[in-house]
Order: C-alpha cells, then structure tokens, then sequence
C-alpha cells in the first residue's frame, strides 16, 4: 500500500516566560528580549500533528482523525492550554518553555501513544510567522 501523511490541527493559548534561573534579569533580556518579562506574556499555539504510514486495506485509513484528535486533546490540549506553561505544567517547570522546547515534549507526550510503524512529525506555530517542527530525530 501506498504512504500517505494525514495532518490534524489543533490550537491552544498559554503564557511563558523565556529565561534562565542561573542568569541575572539583565542577561536574560540580552538574551531573550520581551520573552523574558518577569510578568510572562502569552501565545494563540497553532498545532499541526502529522502520521505517515501505509493505508489499511481493511479501513482505508493511515490513522483514525478522530481518535488522533482525542489524543491530542487529552495529551496537549488539556494539559497546555490556558496554563502558565513555566508554573503549571511538570516538563517545563526546569525546562525553558521555547517553542522548540514545546515541541519536543509534544512529540514525546504523543509518540509513546501511537503504533511504532507511523512516523510522526509536530508543527508548532508560535506565531504566524514563526515555526518550528520536529520529527523525533
């Protein structure tokens, strides 16, 4: 059967500060600018989760979009949005919440989740014009 890549977007909000605990506010604003305000500042996260695999002869589907979107939901979703990523949520409470970093633990919190034999790449959209993907590499 032919590989075919199917994409579910998903969205949430959340408010981050970028900065490093070991460094003084002086050389995190060099570093990080804005990001690094001390009263955080938030983003509209757009997410693009993507599976490629073989297309089941019995369904005719690489995966199920709807079950990809309970995934999604439960996994990213729920735990992300709304959230002060640096307070609230365990994986970033000692990691920089970047949009790289975001992206990471999203591949990682949904990999463990899907069949071995589908490939799995995450977009993240920080903002409109600002992206980041990751594929497990």
């Amino acid at each position: 059967m032919p590989k075919v890549t199917v994409h579910r977007k998903a969205h949430f909000n959340a408010a981050h500060r970028l900065y490093r605990k070991d460094w003084s506010d002086e050389k995190n604003f060099a570093v990080f600018n804005k990001c690094s305000n001390p009263n955080y500042h938030g983003h509209n996260y757009e997410l693009i989760v993507s599976l490629t695999g073989e297309i089941d002869a019995t369904t005719g589907y690489v995966y199920d979009l709807g079950k990809l979107k309970d995934l999604i939901k439960s996994e990213i979703e729920e735990c992300f949005d709304h959230k002060n990523l640096n307070i609230e949520v365990d994986e970033f409470k000692e990691l920089n919440p970047t949009a790289e970093n975001i992206c990471v633990v999203t591949y990682q919190k949904l990999r463990k989740h899907l069949p071995t034999d589908l490939d799995l790449k995450i977009t993240l959209y920080e903002t409109p014009r600002n992206f980041v993907s990751y594929s497990g590499e």
